[in-house]
């Protein structure tokens, strides 16, 4: 079975840092773009950041753009999303979900596999 999950997540102060995490398995993981997305409540799901199988295409959504990065560990089946400066805007359940195929989309319809979120509380 294809399984992700999400962890990695806490209450922070802002300004403050996180890394989550991305555990993948039941399926060629070096195949597939992963994409970070969260939802906070009462508001649709939004993209924040996805990256290629392999090499390094990467695309963040604007509002985390030189605050949040995207990296993966192939041999670990596993993708990261570090968080920096942090704000309480931030706050949200972040989901990880594998695309399509191994370029990234930024179109969330495109990511069919979506693991247990894990919750980012950003205090002011």
């Amino acid at each position: 079975d294809v399984q992700l999950q999400a962890s990695g997540g806490g209450l922070v102060q802002a300004g403050g840092s996180l890394r989550l995490s991305c555990a993948a398995s039941g399926f060629p993981f070096d195949d597939y773009a992963i994409g970070w997305f969260r939802q906070a409540p009462g508001k649709e799901r939004e993209g924040v950041s996805y990256r290629s199988s392999v090499g390094s295409t990467t695309y963040y959504a604007g509002s985390v753009k030189g605050r949040f990065t995207i990296s993966r560990d192939n041999a670990k089946n596993t993708v990261y999303l570090q968080m920096g400066s942090l704000k309480p805007e931030d706050t949200a359940v972040y989901l990880c979900a594998r695309g399509l195929g191994s370029h990234p989309s930024t179109e969330r319809q495109e990511y069919t596999a979506w693991g247990q979120g894990t919750q980012v509380t950003v205090s002011s």
